[in-house]
């Protein structure tokens, strides 16, 4: 497990799809083209999960409760699959953890990046990400 303690002045929106996006870019390197699967989302009100067998969407009503919570610092956990790779993640105000399954050098890279990333005005984040996570409108 590894944890990062930032000090961003970016909106909890673009945060979270920076975190969510450089998760994604770095589990790629040893999990390939696999896809990157929302398994649970756990926020202080409500527990998310796919209603299908193999998605969930940030839909508006989940992506505002998880910004809501980000906003009051309150504990937001992910589950994600990547191929092989099982990664929890969580955002609890300013602290980012991370925790995978198969590989700490997963983590280590995903901390480093987010690191660099999370304290840019305009973080790196490749536009193909957000519908790829978000419901097609």
């Amino acid at each position: 497990m590894k944890t990062l303690e930032f000090d961003s002045q970016m909106d909890s929106r673009k945060k979270l799809m920076t975190i969510l996006f450089w998760t994604n870019r770095k589990a790629a390197r040893t999990e390939g083209c696999a896809p990157f699967l929302l398994k649970k989302i756990v926020t202080e009100e409500n527990t998310y999960t796919p209603e299908d067998p193999k998605t969930l969407k940030l839909t508006d009503a989940i992506l505002d409760d998880i910004v809501q919570s980000i906003d009051q610092d309150q504990p937001v956990k992910f589950e994600i699959l990547m191929g092989t790779e099982y990664i929890n993640a969580e955002i609890d105000g300013n602290i980012f953890t991370v925790n995978t399954e198969h590989s700490e050098e997963i983590e280590e890279e995903i901390i480093e990046k987010l690191d660099t990333e999370l304290n840019k005005k305009f973080p790196s984040i490749c536009e193909s990400f957000k519908p790829r996570v978000t419901p097609n409108k």
